[in-house]
């Protein structure tokens, strides 16, 4: 008999969906997911089921794609398809043949659900391919969300199964007479996750005959241990991490020295800014000593000041340029906008606000231009004497990188820099008392330098 009262109890004890849901599921037609389906169609849920054929195996994946259309038909539920040439794109993209096929499986699952409206997607992982997870992810070395493995519920994926071991899959199968189709591929192990399947827990079960009950002890524990060390960063964060209007975050240096475990707390306040543990290491080492130092991730920088570091986000600039006509009185280039006009001299009150530049009108070339700083870009700084490289005025100025790539540069038609956005204008374009016309670009909102 099928464990129905089973089933559903672990679907209400994680609120896995709404009894009224529509539920996709992803089917290969192995036991599994076919045993899913079934307890999806006996416990009367809204369901459709969903195929992924890899073209990998020839007349077999097409046997599969034909076996899982037929169970829908057979429960009346709609019936989802897609093949893909999974080779072919595990080649260009440089990656595995199975993790091709994960990527492709799930950006089309994904797709299926919304574009037909389906609440959840629920894929057939059971207890022991927790186990694997765990094992493997101890392996390739892991935080404690590794050691918990697969979650019963994340966003709109839901894996219903997880109440049962491989075992009990096998012999309900077996006991309920449920056809199926089988893998090949999964006896080899040339995959690493077979491998532990097939070598590994075998061995662990010889010491540990109830290594899946155990398992899923363990993983509810480290949930839970997860969960108060989310808990703690939250509350750190509130305490350390100060937003500034900029959009930066200034973060106390001492207090974060004096944290306890330092390397987990570190990792895990600086994790969903895509920091890896090797950066934060050379980050403590230079903690002590080397201001001005500046870290990166593939989304941030963290700068570290004197007493403070301060977290900033990484600006997708390029190479667009937004041309400024003399009729326009609003420019907007990425985050900032500028107001520009054209005033008598003899009205002019000079002011000094690096926010501001005031030039001789009648030395520009219209249109202007405003871009980021290319290398091998120089002016004349006003004030500084002669002619000097954008890179060696930002580093005698001590302009960090992440803020050297948020200046504009405001560029002549004759290609001259005529003003660095919160900074300087071009000593040759300065107002002086010969000017008759003032050319004035002011920016609405300064980022902070």
């Amino acid at each position: 008999m099928l464990p129905l009262k089973r089933f559903e109890s672990f679907i209400k004890q994680y609120t896995l969906f709404d009894p009224a849901d529509k539920v996709l599921l992803a089917v290969s037609a192995g036991r599994d997911s076919v045993l899913l389906a079934h307890l999806f169609h006996h416990s009367g849920y809204n369901f459709a089921i969903a195929h992924c054929n890899f073209m990998l195996r020839g007349a077999e994946s097409t046997a599969d794609e034909d076996f899982s259309k037929e169970l829908a038909a057979g429960f009346d539920v709609k019936f989802h398809s897609t093949k893909f040439f999974t080779a072919e794109y595990g080649s260009n993209h440089h990656i595995s043949i199975q993790m091709a096929a994960r990527d492709l499986r799930y950006q089309w699952l994904e797709q299926i659900r919304k574009e037909f409206d389906y609440q959840y997607l629920a894929v057939a992982h059971h207890q022991n391919d927790t186990i694997e997870t765990m094992l493997l992810n101890l392996t390739r070395g892991t935080g404690i969300a590794g050691l918990h493995g697969i979650l019963p519920k994340r966003d709109k994926l839901i894996r219903p199964l997880l109440f049962l071991t491989r075992p009990e899959i096998d012999q309900l199968i077996v006991s309920e007479n449920i056809s199926y189709r089988d893998d090949a591929s999964n006896e080899s192990t040339k995959y690493a996750r077979n491998k532990i399947r097939l070598e590994i827990i075998p061995k662990l079960k010889e010491l540990n005959p109830n290594l899946e009950e155990t398992f899923e002890a363990n993983r509810r524990r480290f949930v839970d241990l997860e969960i108060l060390l989310n808990d703690r960063v939250k509350e750190l964060k509130t305490k350390l991490f100060n937003e500034e209007p900029s959009g930066e975050i200034y973060i106390d240096l001492a207090a974060l020295q004096k944290l306890h475990p330092l390397n987990t707390l570190l990792f895990n306040l600086f994790c969903p800014y895509n920091f890896i543990e090797p950066v934060l290491h050379d980050l403590v080492r230079s903690w002590n000593g080397q201001s001005g130092k500046l870290f990166e991730s593939a989304t941030h920088y963290i700068l570290l000041d004197r007493d403070k570091l301060i977290l900033s986000k990484k600006i997708a600039f390029d190479s667009t340029e937004t041309a400024i006509h003399q009729e326009d009185k609003e420019v907007v280039w990425y985050n900032k906008t500028y107001y520009n006009w054209t005033i008598s001299a003899s009205v002019l009150q000079l002011q000094r606000t690096a926010t501001i530049a005031q030039l001789d009108a009648e030395k520009l070339v219209f249109p202007l231009n405003i871009r980021t700083w290319k290398a091998g870009d120089y002016f004349y700084p006003l004030g500084m004497g002669g002619k000097k490289k954008l890179s060696d005025f930002f580093t005698e100025l001590k302009i960090p990188l992440n803020h050297k790539q948020n200046i504009g540069i405001l560029v002549n038609g004759n290609g001259d820099i005529l003003y660095v956005d919160c900074y300087r204008i071009d000593d040759r374009y300065k107002v002086t008392t010969e000017t008759k016309k003032v050319y004035i670009f002011e920016q609405q909102t300064s980022y902070g330098k």
